[in-house]
């Protein structure tokens, strides 16, 4: 099974890195492309069933990307919070590009280059600014789910050698962490059951798709790449199985 996935993979990947791709048939290999480390070894029973997303608030936001509508949501879980910035009619015609984001304390906010966070979030902003309809959706989920304190216990393990995954591995957590239940709660919310994702990651097209949202287009999100984030994204198309080019 593995080597009939692999093979698949090396014939079609070329076409899944070329903009914006419409998922067809082929839909199982952004899900199959690389085996994924799914579970933390911190991990206890399954998680409870994440509740419905509640509209806290909601106003207007100028920025220099567009006028949006901010929105604040919460479930009932310690990190069902999100905000969604929205613009458009999100049940219009055509499905609202959308990109759901994951807090990054050093990228988005004081610029690092250890990562393309900040780069990624600027590049979703501007191009759901120029899209006829979009939701950037904001979830607390720092370190890939980790939290703050210890993402930076994984930045001293990597600056002693390690890559991203072997550092939140060391520690005991998942290479990746994040769900996206809440995610998909917020969004039908909001009415966008159908949409265009901004995104790399493949398991993050399952999931929501898993929550109920059709995937009807995933869209690269893929800024230029700095000489110093260059590690951490080979790492994460490697051991994570991200879509990215020229990486």
């Amino acid at each position: 099974m593995t080597k009939h996935l692999t093979n698949g993979l090396t014939e079609n990947l070329s076409q899944y890195n070329k903009g914006a791709e419409n998922l067809g048939p082929r839909r199982f290999l952004l899900y199959c492309s690389f085996p994924m480390r799914a579970k933390s070894r911190r991990a206890g029973p399954a998680s409870k069933k994440t509740m419905e997303a509640s509209k806290i608030a909601h106003a207007d936001l100028p920025t220099r990307y567009g006028r949006f509508t901010i929105f604040g949501f919460q479930g009932h879980g310690k990190k069902e919070e999100a905000v969604a910035l929205v613009r458009g009619n999100l049940n219009g015609k055509t499905a609202p590009l959308v990109r759901v984001h994951s807090q990054c304390l050093t990228g988005d906010v004081l610029a690092s280059l250890r990562c393309d966070c900040r780069s990624q979030l600027e590049l979703s902003l501007k191009k759901i600014g120029q899209a006829p309809s979009g939701i950037l959706l904001y979830l607390p989920q720092e370190g890939r789910g980790i939290g703050l304190m210890n993402k930076l216990r994984a930045y001293q393990l990597q600056d002693g050698g390690m890559d991203t995954v072997e550092a939140n591995e060391k520690l005991g957590f998942a290479a990746d962490a994040r769900e996206y239940d809440f995610s998909a709660q917020v969004l039908k919310k909001l009415g966008a059951k159908r949409i265009r994702l901004l995104s790399n990651n493949p398991e993050k097209v399952r999931q929501l798709e898993d929550a109920g949202i059709q995937v009807v287009e995933r869209v690269p999100c893929q800024p230029r790449v700095s000489k110093i984030s260059r590690a951490y994204l080979k790492s994460k198309k490697r051991k994570m199985g991200h879509l990215l080019e020229g990486v």
